[in-house]
């Protein structure tokens, strides 16, 4: 190889030496990064207030099941439940798949269905005996996480109170004994039973009569007006020296 060949190669590597750096330093100029005083990531962490603020404005503004279960229709639920259909079925005596089979679900016992290898979470709410209510149901299906923590079941959930309401009714229809549905507590009548309440305490309490004295028992009644202080003692006239008869 001859000097000439040599010269080129060391300069073509020379050259894209000088590109690469020139990208970098270009690259600085362009897009500036502003590094942190401490080296790491910084998590941001809910406060535990703040936290229960949200959750107590959730509890407030969810609808009575009494509520939603009014305008639901279970023929729309039918369509719901297609979302499920991958992993559970619906006809009575319906095989298991990734979910056990849902026909007759409500009332039943949680983590029972025949045949069906449940998660220990689920296994726990079993032994308890508890039973799957409309109102359990409901929660579960919005949130199958948060309400079973460690359950099997990865669905999302249905967020939407429609849905929800709709799919319940479906499942309630899927039962030869379908149970009732639950009715909404009698608010009204019992607000309007302590006001008569309120009314007959403040008509035990006798107001006092006009002229007694409402000091306590024991203390110094004060005069009244028509009693009057008596009256000083009169001084005593003296009677006047007689006068001498003038001599």
């Amino acid at each position: 190889m001859d000097s000439f060949e040599f010269n080129k190669i060391a300069g073509a590597v020379l050259f894209t030496v000088l590109v690469v750096l020139g990208i970098g330093v270009l690259a600085d100029g362009i897009f500036d990064v502003e590094k942190p005083e401490k080296p790491g990531y910084a998590i941001a962490v809910a406060e535990a207030g703040a936290a229960g603020d949200s959750a107590g404005k959730e509890a407030a503004a969810e609808t009575p099941l009494p509520v939603l279960l009014a305008s639901a229709s279970a023929e729309k639920g039918a369509d719901v439940a297609k979302k499920c259909a991958s992993c559970h079925s619906f006809e009575q005596g319906g095989p298991n798949k990734v979910g056990p089979d849902l026909y007759n679900v409500v009332g039943r016992v949680k983590g029972s269905h025949e045949g069906f290898k449940y998660s220990s979470a689920m296994e726990e709410h079993h032994a308890a005996g508890e039973t799957w209510t409309l109102e359990d149901l409901n929660h579960f299906i919005r949130d199958p996480k948060g309400t079973i923590p460690g359950t099997a079941m990865g669905f999302a959930g249905l967020k939407k109170d429609g849905e929800r309401a709709d799919m319940l009714m479906y499942l309630r229809s899927l039962s030869d004994n379908p149970v009732p549905l639950p009715q909404p507590e009698a608010a009204a009548p019992a607000a309007s039973e302590s006001a008569p309440a309120a009314s007959a305490s403040s008509e035990s309490t006798p107001a006092p009569a006009q002229g007694e004295s409402t000091n306590q028992e024991g203390a110094t009644p004060a005069p009244t007006s028509s009693e009057q202080q008596p009256a000083a003692p009169q001084q005593e006239m003296k009677p006047q020296e007689e006068q001498k008869p003038q001599q």
